[in-house]
Parts: C-alpha cells; sequence; structure tokens
C-alpha cells in the first residue's frame, strides 16, 4: 500500500524525551546521588514505562557525563568530576556566547524587561539563601537570549551540559554564593540594550566562568 501522506502522531519520541528529562532531573537535584546504582527495570518501574526508553535515557546521560556504564556490570551515577564539569563548563560558555550574539539584533523591550525580572528574582532567591529558586531564575534569565536566536543546534548542545553544572553547584552550595553574577547580569542586560554584540559577548562569558571557582573546593 502506498505511504500514506498524513501519518498517526508518534508519542515515542515524546515519551523518550521525557524519560531523559525525569532521569536528568532526578540527577541534578540529587534524587538519583553521586555512585547510585542504575537498574533499568527498576527505572522503568518507577516511571512507569517500558525498558526501552530507560536505556535509551542512561546512554543520553553517559554522553552527557551524568552516567557510567560500565558494560556488562552496572551502570550508576557519576560522581562531580572536575574535568567533566570544566569541559561542561567551556562548551556552555561558548554555546551562550554565540546565543548572545546572535539575539543583540533581535531582543525587544519586552525580552529585556523579562530579563531584568529573572535578575530581581535571581537576586532575591540568593539573599533567602534558596538554591532552587535563585538557579531557575538563572536559568530562566540566560534562557531568553537563547530563546532569541533561535539556533536549534546551540539548544540541543546546551540542553545536554547544562545540567553537569547545575548539579555540581546543587551538591557544592550549602548557600548559594552568586551575587558577582547580579552584576554581571546587570552589566548583560545593559549592553544587550545597547545593541553591543562584542561586550554582552564577553560579559556572558565572564558570568559563565564564574563558577570556576567551585571546581576547586
Amino acid at each position: 500500500m502506498p505511504v500514506p501522506s498524513l501519518a498517526p502522531p508518534s508519542t515515542r519520541s515524546l515519551l523518550r524525551d521525557d524519560v531523559y528529562g525525569r532521569l536528568r532531573d532526578a540527577i541534578v537535584d540529587g534524587t538519583l546521588g553521586p555512585n547510585e546504582q542504575l537498574r533499568d527495570q527498576e527505572l522503568a518501574a518507577w516511571l512507569g514505562v517500558s525498558r526501552t526508553p530507560v536505556r535509551e535515557a542512561l546512554l543520553r546521560l553517559q554522553q552527557a557525563g551524568l552516567v557510567v556504564a560500565r558494560p556488562g556490570r552496572s551502570t550508576t551515577v557519576a560522581g562531580v568530576d572536575a574535568r567533566a564539569v570544566r569541559d561542561a563548563q567551556a562548551v556552555v560558555a561558548a554555546m551562550h556566547e554565540v546565543a548572545v550574539r546572535a539575539a543583540v539584533s533581535v531582543l525587544d523591550a519586552v525580552a529585556l524587561d523579562a530579563m531584568r525580572a529573572a535578575n530581581d528574582r535571581f537576586a532575591a532567591a540568593l539573599r533567602a539563601g534558596d538554591v532552587e529558586t535563585a538557579l531557575a531564575a538563572d536559568d530562566e534569565l540566560h534562557g531568553i537570549p537563547v530563546e532569541a536566536a533561535g539556533n536549534a543546534a546551540v539548544a540541543t548542545v546546551l540542553g545536554e551540559f547544562t545540567p553537569v553544572l547545575r548539579r555540581m553547584e546543587r551538591l557544592r552550595f550549602s548557600s548559594l554564593s552568586g551575587r558577582a553574577s547580579v552584576r554581571l547580569h546587570d552589566e548583560l542586560i545593559t549592553r544587550l540594550a545597547a545593541g553591543d554584540a562584542e561586550g554582552a559577548a564577553a560579559v556572558s562569558t565572564r558570568t559563565w566562568h564564574t563558577l570556576a571557582p567551585l571546581l576547586d573546593t
């Protein structure tokens, strides 16, 4: 029979992405801790899915450095490896630089105001010692130029490697001390509003490299 012109909607990719996201978030927020053994059958039962999307998700998590697979032996949650985090940091900083350069010409006043509001929430969460809210606000702020840039490749790479940094922050912070980032965010927004692509890109890179001291603790 001829191939139908309209394919039925497929939920496979949505299910696969959902399982990946839920396992990734469980690792990042510490629900699944470092060196914890990951058995696909147990994870499938926990998530209410078959083992196939779990296996696919574990492979992606391994590629991102959040999972360690030992063929024929075990699959475990990766520990915090300084080299892996530095590698992820370099990639994430570079991707945000690309996004910021592209976003300068398309960000409007509404987007810039949204960035300012996110930075206000970030600063308030820092004062309250609320790590989760601070990181969510930080993600929102930096996500605005990424979305505006419209570069799918950048978004995909950030989706893979930003969780490595966020997990490190959660594991290493007893209270979030990122007040320098508030000032850098303000400077980033100011340069974006002025149409200064080079200056905004430089500030974005500096912002992501403020995480470096955490790697030495």
